[in-house]
């Protein structure tokens, strides 16, 4: 088990690139220290890095490599994300993408041969770094492919599997061995239009990336301490791993985060503490990465109010009551934690070929009728599990998951 947190930077935000302070970042890495971390999630800006489509700036390469380094020199591994992209309600795509110059950015062949030389020369350039996870292709980048985007670049999910692949090939070339993957918001699982489905998330590149974030109509359905709030993340894992082929696929709950005021700042912890518990006992999970480890500068404007107090610490680098829930659950993890036991009972869930886009996934949404049955046999004390319709009848796929017992949804009362 992995724990870790998304680094967001005390001076400047992800804006730090521009003023690259070497002793500041230090500094916040310093004090992650206080929480038994084991790996940190950075952010290079696309348009910083790569400002025209031909050229990668050598100093911004040189810069992360710093910055893997430092943290390196902390005990902490680095997972690096690539095209940034969407952040805290924020896009940064570079110029030659947009308005004059706009191109779909997924499928312009121009664009995507400049996508791959960057993520080439991002894994290159730490490949033989000991403290490099690996790649993640980019945060989301699946949110400019369909509405609510403003202006989407659209595709269809043939598109989009094409896509994905050749960027994780790329990163596979450029440094082989390591933990390349790519991570989608919740609409990929939850909405039954959008182009990257769960059979991308769960099949492509070397784990499968979830990003819980309770904002979603979660908490503002079921409350903010509600069974189905505190389970969310839980959620999202197991409802993930109907997707996978390899049954020992590996989850990585890559974002969660206790976003105000759908989770009350006095009541943070409490969140924090029964989301990683429930987290903690389900099978299979790589490893949990808090979003985020400071709170964004209020100076900084024009940031959603959620986003400026999700860190684990304030933006002066005083730990938070979220922050100290954290240590705790990783300290106890550390002097007494094991691997739970597989689940053996598994809800059954239909949404047409799980092989393809999953047309009716909606249903797994919350307030859709999986979503309420899952919570349902949850909240009883049971530990379900999810298996495809398809799976059903597979003998072998369900013993290698541990699953004994099948119940529909409509056997759930």
């Amino acid at each position: 088990m992995r724990f870790g947190v998304n680094y967001t930077p005390t001076r400047g935000w992800f804006h730090h690139w521009l003023d690259f302070d070497l002793d500041d970042i230090r500094a916040d890495l310093d004090s992650l220290t206080a929480l038994g971390l084991d790996h940190i999630r950075v952010f290079p800006l696309w348009p910083l890095f790569q400002p025209n489509r031909t050229l990668i700036r050598p100093r911004a390469v040189e810069q992360l490599v710093a910055l893997v380094d430092a943290a390196g020199e902390r005990g902490l591994d680095v997972s690096v994300d690539g095209l940034q992209g969407h952040l805290s309600s924020f896009d940064f795509v570079p110029s030659w993408t947009t308005t004059w110059h706009r191109r779909n950015m997924f499928t312009d062949p121009a664009v995507v041969d400049a996508q791959e030389a960057y993520l080439t020369a991002l894994a290159s350039a730490l490949a033989d770094r000991p403290h490099f996870l690996g790649m993640t292709v980019g945060n989301e980048v699946d949110q400019f492919s369909g509405d609510p985007h403003p202006d989407p670049d659209r595709i269809r999910p043939d598109q989009a599997g094409r896509w994905l692949r050749r960027m994780l090939d790329a990163c596979d070339r450029a440094a082989p061995g390591r933990a390349h993957l790519h991570a989608s918001y919740d609409a990929a699982w939850y909405d039954d239009t959008h182009p990257f489905t769960p059979a991308h998330s769960a099949r492509l590149g070397a784990m499968t990336a979830v990003h819980s974030w309770v904002f979603n109509g979660t908490a503002q359905r079921y409350g903010p301490t509600g069974a189905a709030t505190e389970r969310h993340a839980a959620y999202l894992i197991e409802l993930s791993k109907a997707w996978a082929e390899d049954p020992d696929r590996p989850v990585w709950l890559q974002e969660v985060g206790a976003p105000a005021p759908h989770i009350a700042p006095e009541g943070a912890a409490a969140f924090t503490r029964a989301t990683l518990a429930h987290a903690l006992d389900c099978t299979g999970v790589w490893g949990i990465t808090w979003w985020c480890s400071h709170d964004v500068d209020r100076a900084l404007a024009d940031f959603p109010e959620l986003e400026y107090g999700l860190g684990l610490f304030t933006n002066d680098r005083r730990i938070k009551p979220a922050g100290e829930a954290v240590a705790r659950a990783v300290r106890e993890w550390h002097e007494g934690g094991r691997e739970p036991e597989r689940r053996r009972t598994a809800l059954v869930l239909d949404v047409g070929d799980a092989g393809d886009a999953a047309a009716s996934r909606s249903v797994c949404a919350p307030g859709g009728a999986f979503f309420e049955a899952w919570m349902r046999v949850a909240a009883r004390g049971v530990r379900p599990a999810v298996v495809p319709a398809s799976r059903v009848g597979d003998v072998g796929w369900l013993a290698a998951r541990g699953v004994d017992s099948v119940v529909s949804v409509d056997a759930v009362g």
